[in-house]
């Protein structure tokens, strides 16, 4: 039981290190690994270092180093450009437009908060534009990420399915993906009309454009994004014309299909396809290389990576049976499996949700192996109650929504993210309990 105490209370002290001093939480998480388990457990240190989860390592900086070679050389750009012409300015369409781009490019294993880098500048710009709340433009894409994030080759799911398959169980990684994407997309049908969709709908002709002087394509990004910050208005002296896709772009698409392609139906690991990818892009394109490998999410791969090793030692350590054994004796598999649900929802909206993956897995899977809670459901519970609270302004993707709003509009934006983060923290945890998990258990 002393093991069990000193193990939380070290999970605990590193999340509020972290917090207090804003050192990486995977940097403590990490040391605080060698130090237990060395001089506590007993553990050689290359016990302690296999804990660390290279594949996932792999996966982070191979993804990241594409996508930000893809933004580097202009293709995020093409893309972007031609998915909201394909809306033909009508304003009800482009919060959508963003949903699906942020879904696709975290469904394909963009971290998170890369997606978010690439797409709210460019969304909030949008939204001034066609007068669009940048409320409901910044959820839709927070939204959109949550709603790519559990497909089979995305960050999040290979979090959870590395956890579950270190404590022997498979899941069915399709339901997994289906559940989380309709959840998130009726999420966002909610915000759509609470936030002004209604008004988007109703407008004629389905624009509302701001412009001043000579129109501007609809569908540059690079237009919009240039527009003079606050204004909220595009001239035709200000915004350059759309430019056109160069052999490069094309080969980046091409590149990203096969990636696709390859990781879902070949089964290839998707890091190192994307790291293939890079590189090759990179000795095609070296002047783009600095930039690509600027985008690498080092700080995440420390966090994931601490956190994963730091449960890893504990669960070696029989810490984490010991914890799981004394949730399972609360009384009730319901109430335990409730309890999960709002530690994963509260944590979660104010600090890494990554880590909470990490942490909680592992101490449900005694239950899920024992068959007292339902797999598919649990897991579907659990990926969503942690992830939909990132729309809190705490968050990443909540503080780029807040500092990419208008000016005069940033105070309500930076509230009305507060609200809903909030409603999700203590919402969404008894939504999912009651939809997954009451009746099947």
């Amino acid at each position: 039981m002393t093991a069990t105490i000193i193990g939380v209370v070290g999970l605990v002290v590193i999340f509020a290190l972290s917090m207090w001093r804003g050192v990486s939480m995977g940097a403590i998480a990490l040391f605080a690994a060698f130090a237990l388990g060395t001089f506590y457990f007993g553990m050689k240190t290359d016990d302690v270092s296999a804990q660390f989860p290279t594949n996932l390592l792999v996966t982070l900086v191979g993804v990241t180093f594409f996508f930000g070679l893809a933004r580097a050389n202009g293709t995020v750009a093409r893309v972007v450009d031609a998915a909201v012409g394909l809306t033909r300015g009508k304003a009800w369409a482009l919060p959508w437009v963003f949903f699906i781009l942020a879904a696709i490019i975290t469904g394909s294993g963009a971290l998170s908060a890369a997606t978010n880098a690439i797409l709210v500048p460019v969304g909030l710009a949008f939204a001034s534009r066609y007068r669009i709340s940048p409320l409901l433009m910044g959820l839709s894409i927070l939204n959109g990420t949550n709603a790519g994030g559990f497909s089979p080759i995305a960050v999040y799911f290979s979090i959870v399915n590395g956890v579950l398959v270190k404590s022997g169980i498979t899941v069915d990684p399709t339901a997994i993906f289906i559940g989380t994407f309709v959840f998130n997309l009726v999420l966002n049908l909610v915000a759509f009309f609470l936030l002004g969709g209604r008004g988007l709908l109703a407008r004629r002709g389905g624009g509302g454009a701001q412009t001043t002087g000579a129109e501007v394509p609809a569908g540059s990004a690079r237009a919009i994004t240039t527009a003079p910050a606050g204004t909220g208005t595009t001239t035709a002296a200000e915004a350059p014309a759309k430019e056109s896709w160069t052999w490069l772009n094309y080969l980046t698409l091409v590149l990203f299909l096969a990636i696709l392609g390859l990781g879902l139906f070949a089964k290839l690991d998707v890091g190192y396809l994307a790291l293939g990818s890079a590189v090759l892009l990179g000795l095609i394109a070296p002047r783009h290389v600095k930039d690509g490998m600027d985008a690498i999410g080092w700080g995440v791969v420390l966090l994931i990576g601490g956190i994963v090793t730091y449960v890893g030692v504990l669960q070696e350590a029989g810490v984490v049976d010991t914890l799981a054994n004394g949730i399972t004796g609360i009384g009730s598999v319901l109430v335990a499996s409730l309890l999960i649900m709002y530690v994963a929802g509260i944590v979660s909206a104010f600090a890494s949700t990554n880590a909470m993956f990490g942490v909680l897995v592992p101490i449900a899977a005694p239950l899920l192996l024992g068959g007292q809670l339902p797999l598919v459901g649990f897991v579907l519970a659990l990926s969503i109650a942690a992830s939909a609270v990132d729309s809190s302004p705490f968050s990443t993707g909540g503080a780029l929504v807040v500092a990419n709003t208008e000016e005069d509009k940033r105070d309500k934006t930076f509230k009305g993210l507060m609200t809903w983060g909030m409603s999700m923290t203590a919402i969404v945890p008894l939504i999912v309990w009651l939809l997954f998990l009451v009746g099947r258990v």
